[in-house]
């Protein structure tokens, strides 16, 4: 049973794996025109052969590799060094198992805390993605259809230039900022909205706008890139039609962007879903992050084993996130991948 165990637990990632590649290539296929030249006649034979052998060693050495070994590290128990391989390292779902029920044996009652964090998660992190994805939509229809190039170069300066901070620093900057004796709650007391400071930290307000500001240019960007693309004249056509605003965007826009929009929600959900230092250092007392248990079963509990189940259960609800996007927006790996 221990080779056909091992087989399935190798195998199934890599037929998924390929099943990805082979949708992405006959995606790409789809899209290529009868007379459009292949990938080689484009890059000649040097530089194709060193693009697919960069791209293959990123691909597999660096990710597939590590997470076929955590896959498989899953699906062991915890046992001393001098026990592995032996006997009693056999295949188990006892670490999944603890993830639902707190116990690698016993089905009794849920994990409660586990799961109440790991759904938090998950949900606050699509809500996190919908708010950068208003905040961040209006912009980028300014930048890349209303505003001249000056202002453009000017604006997308003073988005880019935090960011050269580390996001560490960043985090700590905003636990000063929303701390109770912090800049936010002494602005509000000394205009006189507040009578006493309010706790942005321990009400996970602070965790929340740290998460957001994050990643705000990973929604900006792809869909800057998406509505650039647009032609003026069609939302010209639609003013002068009679259509009102907010039905050009509905209709016109955002059909339009549904590329940048997809890319720019895949990717800030999943930063913000396996995001660590924000939680660790703007999450108050009562905070529930399903990352930082992750990092605790690897660095508190010296259980490699559980944290690599918990880490695939992440991986898994981020691509089936990503699926769903792509279900919702009807797109495609190509076209996300513009």
């Amino acid at each position: 049973m221990k080779p056909l165990s091992a087989a399935l637990i190798f195998g199934l990632p890599i037929v998924v794996l390929c099943a990805f590649i082979a949708m992405a290539l006959i995606d790409a296929r789809r899209h290529m025109g009868p007379g459009t030249p292949s990938f080689i006649q484009r890059n000649g034979w040097p530089v194709s052969i060193y693009l697919i052998a960069a791209v293959g060693i990123w691909m597999f050495v660096l990710i597939v590799f590590p997470q076929l070994y955590m896959v498989d590290y899953s699906f062991h128990p915890k046992l001393p060094p001098a026990a592995r391989g032996g006997e009693r390292d056999v295949y188990t779902l006892g670490n999944y198992r603890y993830f639902l029920f707190g116990s690698s044996t016993s089905s009794d009652s849920w994990n409660t805390t586990h799961l109440t964090a790991f759904w938090t998660t998950i949900v606050t992190s699509a809500l996190i993605t919908l708010l950068n994805f208003a905040i961040c939509y209006p912009l980028a229809y300014f930048l890349a259809q209303v505003a001249k190039p000056g202002a453009v170069r000017l604006i997308m300066l003073l988005l880019i230039i935090p960011y050269w901070v580390n996001e560490l620093l960043r985090a700590f900057a905003f636990g000063i900022l929303f701390g109770t004796g912090g800049l936010l709650n002494k602005l509000l007391l000394a205009a006189g909205i507040l009578s006493v400071p309010i706790d942005f930290i321990g009400r996970d307000i602070a965790l929340y706008a740290g998460l957001t500001y994050a990643y705000l240019l990973l929604m900006m960007f792809p869909l800057y890139n998406a509505i650039e693309a647009l032609d003026r004249n069609q939302v010209e056509a639609a003013r002068d039609l009679g259509a009102p605003w907010w039905l050009i965007h509905l209709n016109v826009v955002m059909p339009f962007a549904k590329p940048g929009i997809a890319s720019g929600c895949t990717l800030v959900f999943m930063l913000s879903a396996g995001a660590l230092a924000a939680p660790l250092v703007l999450g108050g007392p009562k905070t529930l992050w399903f990352t930082p248990i992750v990092y605790d079963r690897f660095y508190q509990a010296f259980n490699w084993n559980q944290g690599s189940a918990y880490a695939i259960i992440l991986m898994l609800a981020c691509v089936a996130f990503v699926l769903l996007v792509m279900r919702l927006f009807k797109v495609s790996f190509t076209e996300i991948a513009r």
